[in-house]
């Protein structure tokens, strides 16, 4: 599959604000580097929307470029635009030309094929931030909207004993895989094509979806199902105005609020399935 990356030449803040409008359209990736944003969309899927972002960007008073990256190129254009992303002096998110992580340091290696996560975005660092908190090791997890897997991988690093992986875009199940086999995880991550739907009547002890908010609104039900007592749900991909929506809608699943954290205007959410009395 082509793609097509929409450049836009923007602030930060403003790369943010963009990033968050555009994820309501077929992009599936973003990343922001030097005043610069590209979001990534199959190329098939810009006819669709091109008009309509082309409108929302004059309302934000800038303009994008639109150039395709065809399959093949990919992998040598994202080489030389990554640069490893280092996450509280204990996690290093790396390419393979990278220089490996020190020691102490946990060393993960990705290669995104077009998928999201890169460990770049605010929301990916906190998510991995907070599994690398959370004491997972010798537990069941679950990463919903795997992306390139990133999560599932530091899971499995921190010891988990196993991790579902689940996207509905197939390049992205294919990445998880490849890049769970390359970080010596592959035996316990098991990369799953479809939503959540796919594992009903499963159960885990902890959840991680960073995604989009409305998606994550209504999954709700499902993940509090999914959660044996005491499970943890990690949710990030969405705005400080987008809480009170989340959180009404944990409480209305039974789940308890444990902490919001913040990075910029992004925000994570941390929510407990009550443990049986």
């Amino acid at each position: 599959m082509d793609y097509t990356s929409l450049n836009i030449k923007c602030g930060e803040e403003l790369s943010e604000i963009l990033t968050a409008e555009l994820s309501d359209y077929p992009f599936e990736s973003f990343t922001y580097e030097s005043d610069l944003l590209s979001a990534y969309l199959p190329t098939q899927s810009l006819p669709s929307c091109h008009a309509e972002v082309d409108a929302l960007l004059a309302r934000y008073g800038v303009t994008g470029l639109y150039s395709e990256i065809l399959t093949e190129n990919w992998n040598a254009a994202w080489e030389s635009d990554f640069p490893p992303v280092e996450v509280d002096a204990r996690l290093l998110i790396r390419a393979p030309h990278h220089s490996p992580a020190p020691e102490g340091v946990m060393d993960v290696v990705l290669i995104p094929h077009m998928s999201f996560g890169t460990g770049h975005h605010a929301t990916t660092r906190m998510m991995s931030q907070e599994i690398l908190d959370l004491e997972v090791e010798g537990l069941d997890g679950l990463d919903v909207g795997t992306g390139t897997g990133v999560l599932a991988i530091v899971a499995a690093k921190c010891g988990a004993r196993h991790v579902d992986a689940v996207d509905i875009d197939d390049l992205c199940q294919r990445s998880c895989r490849e890049n769970a086999d390359a970080n010596g995880v592959g035996e316990r991550i098991t990369s799953i094509l479809g939503d959540i739907s796919r594992v009903e009547g499963r159960t885990y002890d902890f959840i991680a979806a960073n995604i989009h908010r409305n998606i994550l609104i209504a999954q709700m039900e499902a993940s509090a199902r999914l959660l044996r007592p005491g499970g943890h749900l990690l949710m990030s991909g969405f705005w400080a105005d987008d809480v009170e929506a989340i959180l009404r809608s944990g409480r209305e699943a039974g789940l308890i609020h444990l902490a919001t954290r913040s990075a910029d205007e992004w925000r994570m959410i941390h929510l407990i399935k009550e443990s049986r009395s």
